[in-house]
Parts: C-alpha cells; structure tokens; sequence
C-alpha cells in the first residue's frame, strides 16, 4: 500500500499541521511515512501545501508529481493540482470555500462544509481538523485514536488550549463526511 497525498489552502488554513499529525500518527501505527512542505511567498494568505506520502514499504522519496489523494481547502488549490490526481484517486474539498464543481469524472470526489462546521463547533482554526476527519473516513490510513494521540505530540503548548476543541474537530469531520456527500461514491 502507498498513498501519495497533496493537502493545500492558503497559508493560516493549518495545512502544514494538518499533514504533520497525519504523518505522526501513520508513523505511530508502524507505517512509512514522509512530509514535504511548500510555502508560497506568503506565510498567510498565499498559498501553501504540503506532500504526505504514506507506505507499508520504503518510500523513495517524499516528492511526488501525480497524487492518489487531495485535500483541498480554497479554490486556487483545486485550479492547480485538480489536474494531476492519478485516475481512480480521491478529491476531498472543502465546498465551503469551494463553490467550483471538480471537472474530472475519473475521479471520487467528497465535498464537506469543513469551515462551516468548523464555526458551529466553535472556531474557524480547526477547519483544517474537520478536512482531515473527514479524510480518514473515506481512506483510512490512520485511526481517530492514533490522530488523537499524535494530537498530544504535535500541538504546540501555546495551542494547549485547543486540544480538545482539534479532537472534536476531527471526529465531527469523520462523522459529517457522508452526510455532506455531494457527489462520489
């Protein structure tokens, strides 16, 4: 098994984060894992994204130039890495900030309200928790639990105060996923 993940937004969406406790907790569950972060020439507001690759096998290198997966936060990141999804790969988007419909057929596609739900649970910071719960739901690389024990590792301590508030992000991304289906299987 290996799966080649792009995750992208705007730089402030958590995208680095978000790749960073996918890794750490595939990492915990005895995968191979690797995490190449990009930055766009602004720390917030310009874009940013970051390669996760994901294996039960050596992993060659962490760049990669056709995902399997993507996990997109605003539409200039669906413009720019739409076309490069391998055939038979997953989009998973963020329709809140995404109103564009994804053009490919050939692939699966889950659109959810990440940062819609992220307001009603309580802060728009977490959005980023919402995608990622929604993510292992549909491809499960990694378990609720071991996203929430890396939690403990890669949360910082100025953001101690949002740990509980990420894990309730997470698991509320999990749960909403198919209920938010707009189109995919």
């Amino acid at each position: 098994m290996e799966e080649r993940i792009i995750m992208s937004g705007f730089g402030g969406q958590g995208i680095m984060f978000m790749g960073k406790l996918l890794t750490y907790a595939c990492m915990l569950e005895g995968k191979n894992v690797t995490w190449l972060p990009s930055y766009g020439p602004q720390m917030r507001g310009g874009t940013a994204n970051c390669m996760v690759v994901i294996s039960t096998r050596r992993i060659a290198s962490p760049y990669f130039v056709e995902p399997s997966c993507l996990i997109v936060m605003n539409r200039p990141s669906l413009k720019k890495f739409e076309h490069s999804v391998t055939p038979g790969g997953l989009i998973i988007l963020n329709s809140s900030m995404i109103k564009d419909e994804v053009r490919r057929k050939d692939v699966i596609v889950y659109s959810i309200q990440a940062s819609e739900i992220a307001e009603k649970i309580g802060n728009i910071r977490v959005t980023n928790m919402i995608a990622l719960g929604a993510f292992v739901k549909v491809k499960p690389l990694a378990t609720i639990d071991s996203l929430t024990k890396a939690l403990n590792n890669v949360l910082s301590s100025r953001h101690r105060d949002l740990l509980r508030l990420n894990i309730v992000a997470l698991k509320r991304g999990f749960e909403m996923i198919l209920e938010n289906l707009e189109y995919g299987s």
